[in-house]
């Protein structure tokens, strides 16, 4: 059929050639001439093809189509042309790309923009400001810590315009997190809502509203570039420091004035608290962090309750074990888990029992595989895990390998100690206030 095909098309051209190649010199008489031969011959080729096509659509009990329809091979509820046995072929072990049309896409966000804009709030300070989100139908704010650290009156500006005075519920600089709240009548505020950060992925779209550099209501979007980060605390405390687990880094455009503010997901849910950047200039580098929302629904609960948050401590340094690790202690080389370098003295780990690792190497030490029947693959597990669903005089069980055993340890948690003086995050890492 394809020869067929190719037979027409070169009839066809030598038509076209004859027409447009004729010189001043040559006569109509004899172009009609030409033409007319051609065209005797063309329905033979014509009723040649389409027979062709008929007896292959037969042969597959399938209808019968003209030459140009055979082109056009319908995939998956599309439609693709294609010319050529092989091309068909192809085309029908291809995968099926996702909706790429441009015009749905642009009204999804649209009308996801206006969904949940009117629920995010900028916030200002004498010294600055930042961004914000309802939470609450009864006037609670969401923001960063460092966004109201220096203190003073606190205005919060909606995406209507409108302007309140807000008070200060709590602060923990522990999660860079702090409670607002303003006067408001009921049904007043557009309330938006926490989802589930653990569902994440990798690749998943997000959005982020904000006021960068003042511009109030800026939408970026991007996606989940990773999980499980940790930044460290904006704090030291007698015994040691401490992470906020499980931040979720996007590359949504992240700005100063962008701190605090929503990271969505797309079904208009927070999953996030746009907190830090890593930028040598302080600006967006594609490399934008958030507080994840479940780290979030832990904290709010407490500072709304009692205006200050209580961590579980288990009272132990350590770290994600390597595979080098691991077979220097006589592992395999695949073992997954914590490895505990320090136990704190007089801390929860120490009363159960656990042991620390060699003070030069911090390798020989307990190596923690599960929590409360849960895997733990690296040290974020284990903290993300203990943040999120335990509380302070809670008892954990924790799966241990010790000197190539399993055993099982009971710890009951205590409170982490508090901080002693505040510190600036590492230089690569900027807050955005």
């Amino acid at each position: 059929m394809k020869q067929r095909i190719s037979t027409s098309m070169i009839v066809i051209g030598l038509i076209a050639v004859l027409l447009t190649g004729c010189s001043a010199m040559e006569t109509a008489g004899t172009v009609r001439n030409v033409v007319e031969d051609v065209a005797a011959t063309l329905p033979t080729i014509i009723a040649e093809n389409t027979a062709a096509v008929e007896t292959q659509a037969i042969a597959q009990e399938q209808p019968a189509t003209t030459a140009f329809e055979a082109s056009v091979v319908p995939v998956q509820d599309t439609t693709t042309v294609i010319t050529g046995e092989a091309e068909a072929q192809a085309a029908a072990q291809t995968v099926t790309p996702p909706d790429l049309d441009v015009t749905t896409q642009e009204q999804f966000f649209i009308d996801l923009y206006q969904q949940v804009n009117p629920g995010v709030v900028s916030v200002y300070m004498t010294t600055g400001g930042g961004s914000g989100f309802i939470i609450d139908g009864e006037g609670y704010i969401v923001t960063n810590n460092h966004v109201i650290a220096e203190g003073g009156p606190i205005t919060i500006r909606f995406a209507d315009g409108e302007t309140k005075e807000a008070e200060l519920i709590g602060a923990d600089p522990q999660a860079d997190l702090a409670l607002l709240k303003v006067e408001a009548a009921p049904g007043e505020l557009t309330v938006l809502s926490l989802g589930d950060s653990d569902a994440l992925q990798v690749g998943q779209y997000v959005v982020a509203i904000g006021s960068p550099f003042g511009l109030e209501s800026t939408m970026t979007t991007g996606i989940v570039s990773g999980l499980s980060r940790s930044l460290p605390v904006d704090g030291t405390s007698l015994t040691g420091s401490y992470q906020i687990p499980s931040i979720i880094q996007t590359d949504a455009a992240i700005n100063p004035g962008n701190s605090g503010g929503p990271l969505f997901n797309l079904a208009g849910e927070v999953v996030g608290v746009n907190t830090a950047i890593e930028s040598p200039v302080r600006a967006n580098s594609g490399v934008g962090f958030a507080v994840p929302s479940n780290v979030v629904k832990t904290v709010i609960a407490q500072l709304r309750d009692g205006g200050t948050v209580r961590y579980p401590w288990l009272g132990i340094a350590g770290g994600t074990l390597s595979p080098d690790m691991a077979e220097e202690m006589g592992l395999d080389r695949d073992t997954r888990g914590v490895i505990i370098s320090q136990v704190t003295d007089g801390g929860p780990a120490a009363g159960a029992g656990l042991r620390g690792g060699n003070p030069e190497t911090g390798l020989g030490g307990d190596v923690i595989t599960g929590v409360d029947g849960q895997l733990v693959d690296e040290f974020d597990d284990l903290l993300g895990y203990i943040v999120q669903n335990a509380t302070v005089g809670q008892t954990i069980e924790l799966t241990v390998l010790r000197d190539g055993q399993t055993e099982i340890i009971r710890v009951t948690l205590g409170e982490r100690p508090a901080e002693q003086t505040q510190q600036q995050l590492p230089q690569q890492f900027e807050q955005t206030p």
